[in-house]
């Protein structure tokens, strides 16, 4: 007897794996891509993965849009950006090939240096960043650089505080280019370029000082530093220098209202007339400069004596007293005679020519 065979029990059916669309890599690289490097390609990008997502049931359509609106929106940006600096450029340039006839070599304000000299478009030295035409200083030129420096703030100091910072960088970058500083022709001016408040932002950080002589056709150097004169003419112009630096740097503003930064000034202006008088008693013994000299230090102590009671005052009227005698004190026939002593220039500046009749000048016009 034979046994049946088993009943047949048919295998059972293939389980479908559960898993869920891949990611079109493409979606996520049109987002990528348009947010930090290249976003024309991005958008490139976003259209080609939403075909092969639509096509190929992948996932990331949503990364794929948000790529393409992202990569839209940084195209459209970058299109103003370069749009705003070409027309930046080309108006510059445009402008630069207006001024082919200034006379020298164009040359960027970062490659100018002490000593240079140069011209500009239409002699035009109050432009803000003007386009520079370096020249030899023997040729007829408008402007001679006496500084060339970076600053070294890092953030804009502003528009009033930079320029009290150039003011103040300028007076003591000429006063020791040009030392004697009766000897600078009537026309020669002070100038300074700084950086604007765009370009600061750019990394622009040049302070640039200069002689201007863009009134006169002027030819010739009007350098005259510590190099080119005795040490006894550049110790006695050093002290008459900071002397007429602490004068020009009288207070913004009335007395009344500002009395304490006045008599702080007055005694700024007493201590550097310290220190000529002291220069001065120092050499009224040698052979030339001892009557000059003498007749110098009179003076300079009578003015002492009148900024240190400015210095005191306590009432605006007082000060002005005070200031008015101070002034008054000193002679530019004095000085002139003891400049001609050390072998300087003895010819009045024009600037202080209303005092060398013996008038007092008019204190509030001393810088």
């Amino acid at each position: 007897m034979s046994t049946p065979p088993p009943p047949y029990w048919p295998p059972p059916p293939a389980q479908q794996a559960d898993t869920e669309p891949a990611l079109n890599g493409l979606a996520l690289a049109s987002l990528l891509v348009g947010l930090l490097c290249l976003p024309p390609l991005g958008i490139v990008f976003g259209i080609v993965a939403l075909v092969q997502i639509a096509r190929k049931g992948e996932r990331g359509r949503t990364l794929a849009i948000t790529g393409l609106a992202v990569s839209l929106t940084m195209t459209a940006a970058l299109v103003l950006v370069t749009a705003r600096a070409a027309d930046g450029l080309f108006g510059r340039l445009d402008t630069a090939g207006g001024y082919e006839d200034v006379a020298g070599e164009l040359t960027t304000m970062d490659e100018m240096r002490r000593g240079d000299c140069f011209n500009v478009p239409g002699g035009d030295l109050l432009a803000e960043r003007p386009f520079i035409y370096k020249i030899a200083c023997t040729s007829p030129h408008e402007g001679e650089v006496t500084s060339s420096t970076r600053l070294a703030q890092r953030a804009f100091p502003g528009a009033s505080e930079l320029k009290g910072l150039a003011v103040d960088a300028c007076w003591k970058a000429q006063d020791a280019y040009a030392m004697d500083t009766w000897a600078l022709p009537s026309y020669a001016e002070t100038f300074y370029f700084v950086p604007s408040r765009e370009s600061w932002d750019g990394g622009d950080r040049r302070l640039l000082c200069v002689i201007g002589t863009a009134e006169q056709e002027h030819r010739g150097s009007l350098r005259r530093d510590a190099t080119m004169l005795t040490p006894e003419q550049v110790a006695f112009l050093r002290v008459m220098n900071e002397a007429d630096l602490a004068l020009g740097r009288q207070p913004d503003g009335e007395i009344d209202e500002e009395l304490p930064r006045y008599r702080e000034w007055a005694g700024a202006v007493d201590r550097a007339l310290g220190v000529e008088a002291g220069l001065l008693d120092g050499v009224r013994e040698r052979p030339g400069l001892a009557a000059p000299a003498g007749a110098q230090l009179k003076e300079v102590e009578a003015a002492r004596a009148g900024w240190q009671r400015a210095a005191r005052a306590t009432k605006p009227a007082e000060f002005q007293t005070a200031w008015d005698e101070a002034s008054a004190a000193l002679s530019v026939e004095t000085e002139r005679a003891l400049r001609g002593a050390y072998g300087l220039a003895a010819t009045v500046p024009e600037w202080l020519a209303g005092q060398s009749d013996g008038s007092d000048g008019d204190p509030e016009d001393s810088d």
